[in-house]
């Protein structure tokens, strides 16, 4: 099997798998993490068959919707990967990859690094801000159940990696926890320019949500 096979394989893998995901980590989230990274990745001196296979395969089963088991992605495509008879390099560094990706809050050192997760965590970090990520935020707090806003809770910046993961607070929270700190969390230069953008389209929006939620003119 060559590798666009493989690709197209694992392409319907994951459309199959994530048929019922919440709308912000299912198939059209791992295609749009896909093609950025393909076209990030135009930039940069990388092995373009890890960074697709690791963008496909990076949210096969996000934690968050498996009882907090950081494992069973990895193991999941390493499963997968290997029915296909895919290199064992190339399923380790994919392993990696989806192993290191997830930003987790907290000072958490990561432990692997790679050009290629480099391309795919900008990628993915990029779906997170701007107005798909304003979009794909409020609705897994929807999800969730979470408050949108509450004044008297404020964000956390100091969060520990087990209490980002079991945060109940209110969704607007997350832009301060995560969303806004993530511009200057890029890897690459392509991913730079293209986070600038997107940071200054939520520092508007959240300028706007508070002038309505005020009720000022």
């Amino acid at each position: 099997m060559n590798n666009q096979d493989i690709i197209l394989r694992t392409i319907d893998f994951v459309k199959t798998t994530l048929s019922d995901a919440e709308g912000g980590h299912d198939w059209w989230h791992i295609y749009r993490v896909w093609k950025t990274a393909k076209h990030i990745a135009q930039n940069e001196e990388v092995d373009l068959f890890v960074v697709e296979l690791g963008a496909l395969l990076h949210d096969i089963a996000d934690s968050k919707f498996h009882d907090g088991d950081e494992e069973i992605g990895p193991r999941k495509a390493m499963a997968f990967l290997e029915s296909l008879q895919v290199e064992n390099e190339v399923i380790v560094h994919v392993v990696n990859i989806i192993d290191n990706i997830s930003f987790k809050g907290g000072k958490i050192d990561q432990k692997f690094r790679s050009p290629e997760l480099d391309v795919i965590q900008d990628a993915d970090r990029l779906d997170a801000i701007g107005a798909i990520g304003i979009a794909r935020t409020f609705n897994y707090g929807g999800f969730k159940g979470r408050a949108i806003y509450n004044p008297e809770i404020k964000p956390n910046l100091n969060l520990t990696k087990e209490e980002y993961k079991n945060s109940e607070a209110p969704t607007l929270n997350h832009f301060y926890e995560k969303l806004l700190l993530l511009k200057d969390r890029m890897n690459t230069v392509t991913g730079r320019k293209m986070a600038e953008e997107r940071h200054t389209f939520m520092l508007d929006y959240l300028d706007q949500f508070y002038k309505e939620w005020d009720r000022e003119k």
